[in-house]
């Protein structure tokens, strides 16, 4: 279990040099990268199981299939011609009770899980207490249950070269002593290379009923105002 803080640490603790890489570690979902186009996506997923399905009320196609021991809807969103989120889904609606038991296991699963940093302090910050009106909460004070993970890099060489771009100019003693403005900026620079990996998941509401609405995404896929 790591926290975004402890990454910190290791990314202070490299300081090499940037090198040449190829290809961007991107976010996978089932082993697959969110990335290219929407076809090959649905490809990929159906060779892992998932039916193709059509949406009832508009033009719109999805996949369902099991994920993760729960029967689940994906939708694939891109961004022009690229894959940069997939959606997940839950297709049992639960009661508040339920629902919190699904939140607070699926928390613990990602936050005890090695591929993946917990984006708060402590995956305890996510978890929601036996007492909590959830259902008051959403309705009344519009409050978002919510939990953020960050996918692990998985290739060092491209870790170590982005380390390097944002880290490479000081020692870790010197970021200590550096203006506030400056530590800012590092420490933007390096949430800002980690949240391309985002992934994350909501409870959302359906007439009374609760379900979890998880999100694989890719950050470098995603627009960033290019069309402004």
């Amino acid at each position: 279990m790591k926290s975004i803080a402890k990454l910190i640490f290791i990314a202070l603790a490299i300081m090499l040099p940037a090198v040449s890489f190829g290809q961007k570690d991107v976010t996978k979902f089932l082993g697959i990268p969110v990335d290219g186009t929407k076809s090959e996506m649905i490809r990929k997923l159906q060779a892992k199981g998932f039916k193709l399905v059509n949406d009832p009320y508009s033009d719109e196609k999805y996949l369902e299939g099991v994920f993760n021991g729960e029967k689940v809807n994906i939708s694939i969103i891109t961004n022009g011609e690229k894959v940069w989120r997939i959606y997940i889904g839950d297709r049992t609606l639960r009661d508040v009770i339920d629902i919190k038991i699904r939140f607070n296991k699926l928390v613990r699963q990602f936050a005890f899980n090695d591929k993946y940093s917990c984006a708060s302090e402590s995956y305890v910050d996510y978890i929601i207490p036996d007492d909590e009106d959830i259902s008051y909460n959403m309705l009344v004070s519009n409050k978002r249950y919510e939990a953020s993970f960050i996918q692990n890099p998985t290739d060092s060489i491209e870790y170590e070269h982005e380390m390097g771009k944002i880290f490479s100019n000081f020692s870790e003693e010197e970021i200590e002593y550096q203006p506030d403005e400056i530590k800012e900026e590092i420490y933007y620079k390096f949430f800002e290379y980690l949240s391309k990996r985002s992934v994350w998941f909501i409870i959302s509401e359906h007439a009374g009923q609760y379900f979890i609405s998880m999100y694989y995404d890719n950050g470098y896929n995603q627009a960033n105002g290019e069309d402004l």
